[in-house]
């Protein structure tokens, strides 16, 4: 086999579902005109961080020198089973989103690749340069992933592949090797609207454009403060996220679910007691979400959340 079959042979090995290699070139200037726009119209709300590094988000070969090819890995994160309902329960529950019922992907997906890289060590007879980037880093992975040929994006600005749908996690190594490129995907979504019509907020406009400081996710999780009344009370029972526009996709429903066993799936994370989120305190809060993206919110954006929807139940 090639270097570039071994490394995705050792990919899927490794419990990754996807792997595509596409070039450490910028991204085209649709795309770069399109996030420019997006910054520049104030849909990325409080997100700061999304104006910094512009130039590196936008180049790969900006976050690191000599870069040739970017690796692109892919891991499906569909729940192994259906959400646990609580039918008939006295206290009111809040919906924890699908990616945030798992263990923090971040340092799972950067422990994978380190072993891939390691992997590659043993296999070229020459030093190499390597840059491990999951999420934290300045780089559109949506669209090298697309260039890499490991789906489309969609009406719902989600990566979408045909037959796994649109929970993926994306991880990718940036690299000196120079290695065969993959095609992209001929797919897309552009007869359908369901996740434009399912959004509770409008935050995916009916022009292409998406709204962050509109959409429950943002508001849940990104945005600092109180949420103002308008949206707060479209929020409903979501308590961490919403998952309203990728359950709405077509290419979600026949998904099949994650195969990767070793990523931890907390199923009695999926609705969360209200009252017993208001009652915690910082130890209980940290020891209960010590491995989940839920940390990352904090105690007291949590009770602000549980408060909307304690609210919103009582508006029902």
């Amino acid at each position: 086999m090639s270097l570039a079959q071994d490394i995705k042979h050792k990919t899927s090995e490794l419990g990754f579902d996807l792997v595509g290699v596409t070039d450490a070139a910028p991204v085209d200037d649709r795309q770069a005109e399109f996030f420019a726009f997006w910054l520049e119209s104030g849909f990325a709300g409080q997100m700061e961080y999304m104006h910094r590094n512009l130039q590196k988000r936008l180049n790969p070969a900006r976050l690191m020198k000599g870069a040739q090819s970017v690796i692109v890995v892919g891991l499906n994160y569909t729940p192994p089973k259906l959400r646990p309902g609580h039918p008939g329960a006295a206290a009111p529950t809040g919906i924890v989103a699908n990616y945030a019922l798992y263990e923090d992907y971040h340092q799972f997906v950067k422990e994978r690749l380190r072993e891939m890289i390691v992997f590659v060590s043993s296999l070229v007879d020459t030093e190499f340069k390597f840059k491990i980037c999951v999420d934290s880093a300045p780089l559109a992975e949506r669209a090298l992933a697309v260039r890499a040929g490991l789906g489309f994006i969609g009406k719902n600005h989600m990566l979408i592949n045909p037959e796994l749908g649109c929970q993926i996690f994306l991880g990718e190594v940036i690299t000196d090797l120079k290695l065969p490129l993959d095609e992209p995907v001929s797919a897309d979504c552009s007869g359908c609207n369901k996740c434009i019509e399912a959004c509770p907020t409008g935050a995916l406009r009916a022009d292409g454009q998406f709204d962050a400081g509109r959409c429950i996710s943002y508001l849940t999780i990104e945005h600092k403060g109180p949420i103002r009344q308008e949206l707060a009370g479209k929020v409903g029972d979501r308590l961490f996220g919403c998952d309203e526009c990728v359950l709405s996709c077509p290419y979600q429903k026949d998904a099949p679910a994650c195969r990767d066993r070793q990523l931890k799936f907390y199923s009695d994370r999926a609705e969360l007691d209200l009252q017993e989120v208001l009652g915690m305190d910082v130890e209980s809060f940290e020891a209960g979400f010590a491995d989940s993206p839920i940390k990352r919110l904090g105690l007291e954006g949590l009770k602000r959340n549980a408060r909307i929807c304690l609210a919103n139940a009582t508006l029902q």
